[in-house]
């Protein structure tokens, strides 16, 4: 039997668990996730969310170990997006006297489209409470954290803020609070699901964290992985830094290769980077998902991206990477295009411009080698590419004689 668990008296997570989930458009989620929903048990019942459509009847069984699912008067939806909302048809076949409360108008137009106009709806504004019995939820639009019907609700009397998609994690666990499963795991997940889907949005999150400042709260539910009950400072601190765009002192050098020219130069920019005293990453394509990347794109400053050469363009791996990164919109970062080439430095120009589509500053140009690597050309690249590094810093100007050091 599939049971509910109770995060606080009378209010209980009766989600289901993606145990195998892999992938979620596009971002890998190689730990699966979880679609929570939580169920109040008060005066008049009220079920937070659904969860995806195919862990309905789990969802179900686990409300019905607690109560008659018949009983649930309000279905409070958060947001529109059906791994959220795709059991609310099952939902209202259990409980059809339910009204569906979801944000106004977003949420109400979105619902409709889904679901149609059968069901009894109420729409809510930002500020506008609910009281359900001994409890009175307040709900916040979140609108573009990370759609425009986004919002979040409040119950007073057990402080708890049912989050949605803001601070949430694609991460599958028989254990449900972060204290259980450990700070460092829950923030790693919760970064890399920020990094992933919140960061365009990032505005939208201040707004959020603003209207939230002078809130009390003992439990953050979010719709996708683990409750926060120890670590709450921890997060909401983190989605301050990371909602800021402001990078780390950090590179990540990204690249694909072909006869190992361009990894080559991968190899030698990491190593710059580590002889300046800036820690350093590297991430070949064939063998890191853009997903991964982008968790580390969020920390950093400096994002270096090569390729050498193919068919008149860049590699497909690389294209991929930067439509990725572009779609992500991360601020205040500093390109760097890379590659090697042999008759036409086509790759590493289009590089050049995927960056520069992204909004990235460029003071390096595009930093190419024709054929194959040598230990000459690479020590050249290493002498020039650390000398315009340090100008970057603002510690001693490129020499006038190392001014074609950059291509573009």
């Amino acid at each position: 039997m599939l049971r509910a668990i109770e995060i606080k008296p009378d209010v209980y997570w009766v989600g289901g668990i993606d145990w195998n989930e892999r992938n979620f458009h596009g971002y890998t989620t190689q730990r699966g996730s979880t679609y929570n929903a939580y169920l109040i048990v008060d005066e008049h019942v009220t079920l937070i969310d659904t969860c995806k459509g195919p862990f309905a009847d789990e969802m179900i069984e686990r409300i019905a170990g607690i109560i008659d699912p018949a009983r649930i008067e309000y279905v409070v939806s958060n947001h529109v997006e059906q791994d959220h909302s795709g059991a609310i048809p099952r939902i209202m076949q259990e409980a059809p006297n339910a009204t569906i409360v979801t944000s106004d108008p977003w949420g109400e137009r979105g619902l409709r489209a889904h679901y149609g106009d059968d069901y009894a709806y109420l729409p809510v504004k930002s500020g506008d409470t609910l009281s359900i019995g001994k409890r009175t939820l307040t709900f916040t639009h979140a609108m573009m954290v990370h759609w425009p019907d986004n919002m979040a609700t409040y119950s007073n009397v057990d402080r708890i803020l049912f989050s949605n998609d803001a601070f949430g994690q694609h991460f599958a666990s028989s254990k449900h609070f972060d204290d259980e499963v450990g700070r460092d795991e829950v923030l790693q997940q919760a970064k890399k699901y920020y990094a992933n889907i919140v960061m365009p949005y990032s505005k939208h999150v201040r707004r959020l964290l603003d209207a939230l400042a002078d809130t009390e709260i003992d439990l953050v539910a979010p719709a996708h992985g683990i409750i926060w009950r120890s670590y709450i400072a921890d997060i909401m601190a983190a989605y301050e830094t990371w909602a800021s765009l402001e990078p780390d002192d950090y590179a990540i050098v990204v690249y694909d290769s072909m006869w190992h020219a361009t990894e080559a130069m991968a190899l030698q920019l990491v190593e710059a980077f580590i002889e300046e005293g800036i820690p350093a990453r590297l991430f070949d394509l064939k063998a890191n998902h853009v997903s991964d990347i982008m968790t580390e794109v969020l920390s950093a400053r400096y994002i270096a991206v090569g390729s050498p050469s193919l068919n008149n363009g860049m590699m497909p791996t690389v294209a991929s990477f930067l439509c990725y990164l572009k779609g992500l919109s991360p601020r205040a970062r500093i390109g760097i295009p890379f590659g090697s080439y042999g008759w036409k430095a086509s790759g590493p120009d289009e590089v050049c411009k995927g960056l520069e589509a992204c909004g990235f500053e460029l003071p390096f140009g595009t930093l190419t080698h024709q054929w194959a690597e040598n230990e000459e050309g690479l020590a050249d690249l290493d002498r020039k590419f650390l000398q315009k590094l340090r100008e970057v810093r603002g510690e001693r100007p490129v020499l006038q004689d190392d001014a074609n050091v950059v291509k573009g």
